[in-house]
């Protein structure tokens, strides 16, 4: 026979019956007055608070700090092959030059203006 515990009452409950006994629960305490909420002071204070305990995981701290480098690294490969990839190389001081034969809409304008003249 197993030792485990088995849920009962509300932790037997699936989650979105928690969820609705929950959300209940709340709006009564605002109707009621007693719901307690966060002035903006107090919320900044949970936020140092917390921000301090994590801050002093030093190797968490310098995982998280590898990997947002990597991501940046990454992002900033995707954009410039994405940006080489809309421009054609070009050698330096190589001017850019279109002959109307490689551009459609330049013989069709100049064709119709001839034809106006």
């Amino acid at each position: 026979m197993e030792n485990r515990a088995k849920n009962t009452g509300f932790a037997a409950m699936d989650g979105l019956k928690q969820r609705e006994i929950a959300r209940q629960g709340g709006r009564a305490a605002h109707r009621k007055g007693t719901a307690h909420e966060f002035s903006a002071e107090e919320a900044r204070n949970a936020g140092r608070k917390g921000g301090q305990r994590v801050a002093a995981n030093r190797s968490h701290m310098s995982e998280i700090g590898k990997l947002g480098g990597r991501r940046s690294a990454e992002q900033r490969r995707k954009r410039l092959a994405a940006a080489n990839e809309k421009v054609p190389a070009k050698s330096h001081g190589e001017k850019e030059s279109v002959s109307g034969s490689e551009v459609p809409e330049l013989n069709k304008a100049s064709s119709q203006s001839d034809a106006d003249v």
